[in-house]
């Protein structure tokens, strides 16, 4: 099997194969699982007993009614642990622990840690030495596979809940940063603050198609007052898009052009072409009003 597969669409047996927990293991697990799990409150104390040492006790396990609940939930997987039913249930429940460690937002190195003191606990502090050592070492080195395969679930459910967050979380910062406003009839305004790459300069684009498409617009903005940096790349960006914006039938001007922009496009040998570029945003709005035909009078209606 491929090392490099992608676990989330693994089957049970094919996690098991993959880890490498043959049958033998798993009767090894329920056997050694009958010597230890009489002590499960006691595995309960050992373990809290730790995890009130950790840093992320208080953040996370402080409250009474959440600690109770965690202490059930902890009991319930041991049981399931032991009983070494492999079976697609057993892989959901684990790609659950993931999933809520991700919402709470519980750090990886913490469950880890959290794992190999459970091991030892089991393997050492409750172990009764009444198995020979050759049996033992076979257990432990049984519980071990299982215990991998169980934090590889976790794990990477965890990876795959955290990113689904953070590009969720991306989406909705690109809303904020493409806010295309109608300003007047007709007049659309993108104040664009940043960095621009073409990730952004794609959704910038889209965002302004769809709103001259939604408004008919006839004019547009781009105000780039808040973008600290144009080189040959950003410049090809913006040239995109105003080509795009007029294939639609509608101007584009570029407002906020600083002296330290105007000389960085000089000294680049930048070729901007036929688009229009003002100082101000000011200055780009008497120019929309100027194509649409309209005056401005000193009450604010436009005539």
């Amino acid at each position: 099997m491929n090392s490099h597969c992608d676990l989330g669409n693994l089957s049970a047996g094919e996690l098991r194969e993959l880890y490498h927990v043959t049958q033998e293991d798993l009767e090894l697990i329920v056997q050694y699982g009958q010597i230890v799990m009489p002590h499960l409150d006691t595995f309960i104390g050992e373990f809290y007993e730790w995890l009130r040492t950790q840093p992320e006790f208080e953040l996370y396990f402080s409250d009474n009614a959440t600690l109770h609940r965690v202490q059930s939930q902890q009991k319930r997987y041991w049981e399931d642990f032991f009983s070494a039913d492999i079976s697609e249930v057993y892989v959901h429940k684990r790609k659950s622990v993931g999933a809520n460690h991700a919402r709470i937002g519980l750090p990886l190195p913490t469950y880890v840690s959290s794992m190999y003191r459970s091991l030892r606990i089991w393997t050492d502090v409750l172990y009764d030495h009444s198995l020979e050592a050759e049996r033992y070492a076979r257990s432990l080195k049984a519980i071990t596979k299982l215990i991998m395969l169980d934090t590889a679930i976790v794990v990477d459910t965890f990876m795959r809940q955290t990113n689904c967050i953070i590009a969720e979380q991306h989406d909705s910062l690109m809303q904020m940063s493409t806010p295309v406003t109608e300003v007047w009839n007709d007049i659309l305004m993108l104040p664009i603050v940043g960095i621009i790459d073409s990730k952004r300069a794609q959704d910038i684009m889209t965002a302004v198609l769809h709103k001259i498409a939604d408004t008919h617009s006839r004019c547009l903005i781009l105000d780039i007052s808040g973008v600290a940096v144009v080189d040959t790349a950003v410049a090809n960006h913006l040239i995109k898009i105003t080509k795009a914006t007029r294939l639609m039938g509608c101007t584009c001007t570029i407002s906020g052009v600083s002296p330290a922009i105007a000389q960085t496009i000089v000294e680049l040998g930048i070729n901007v072409g036929d688009i229009r570029t003002t100082a101000t945003l000011k200055d780009a709005l008497r120019d929309a009003f100027n194509d649409l035909k309209l005056v401005l009078h000193e009450d604010g209606a436009s005539s």
